[in-house]
């Protein structure tokens, strides 16, 4: 089993349709994701799925009930042709200082944007973040800083753990640097660009690309 990075706070599975993506994930895994909420403005929301511990997976897609957004919806949703996991993101408690560090290590990880979503609740998460993934593959991730802000995954999500993470790259030397700009532990292979995951299920390991 490929190691899971130590920092590592949610993974994300990007697609064109989120109502069939979310029924297909309930079919293969007999979980069933769970609301998250909109991202307003931004045109999309997202299901979530506790990967257990203080990590998961966001399943996000265009959000039926908002306009289209004036310019493109995040992970360009729009020239998807289907779901696929397209980056990750590390967590951190200090954003500010851990772009900084990057930044002087020799990566850009992006500028830092102010992100919130309303939960079905009615909670109000906020949380700050890189607005770059750091690489065209996705393979260097986003930071995150969910500030003083409920953790999602701590919210009583259905669980299904994850197993496994890998990835693959046409050059992992040239994203070795930039994921140790982050002190992103992710173990790279040479191949195509892709990220791999395996989750724990009732109905056995399933892996999702």
């Amino acid at each position: 089993m490929n190691a899971i990075p130590a920092r590592l706070d949610h993974l994300v599975l990007a697609t064109p349709d989120l109502a069939a993506t979310v029924a297909d994930f309930a079919r293969r895994t007999g979980v069933t994701p769970a609301p998250g909420g909109a991202h307003v403005g931004l045109g999309t929301r997202n299901h979530l799925v506790s990967l257990g511990g203080a990590r998961y997976l966001e399943i996000i897609g265009p959000d039926p009930e908002q306009p289209a957004p004036e310019g493109s919806r995040p992970f360009a949703l729009e020239r998807l042709t289907g779901p696929r996991t397209v980056t990750w993101a590390v967590a951190v408690r200090d954003l500010d200082r851990a772009v900084a560090t990057a930044r002087a290590r020799g990566h850009d990880p992006g500028g830092i944007r102010e992100m919130s979503r309303r939960r079905p609740d009615g909670t109000v998460l906020r949380w700050r973040l890189t607005d770059g993934a750091g690489h065209p593959s996705g393979l260097v991730p986003f930071l995150i800083d969910w500030g003083s802000s409920p953790h999602p995954a701590a919210s009583g999500l259905p669980v299904t753990p994850l197993l496994a993470l890998s990835a693959s790259a046409p050059d992992p030397d040239e994203l070795r640097p930039l994921l140790a700009a982050v002190d992103a532990d992710l173990a790279l292979t040479e191949g195509p660009a892709g990220l791999t995951f395996t989750v724990d299920t009732p109905r056995g390991p399933v892996t999702f690309a």
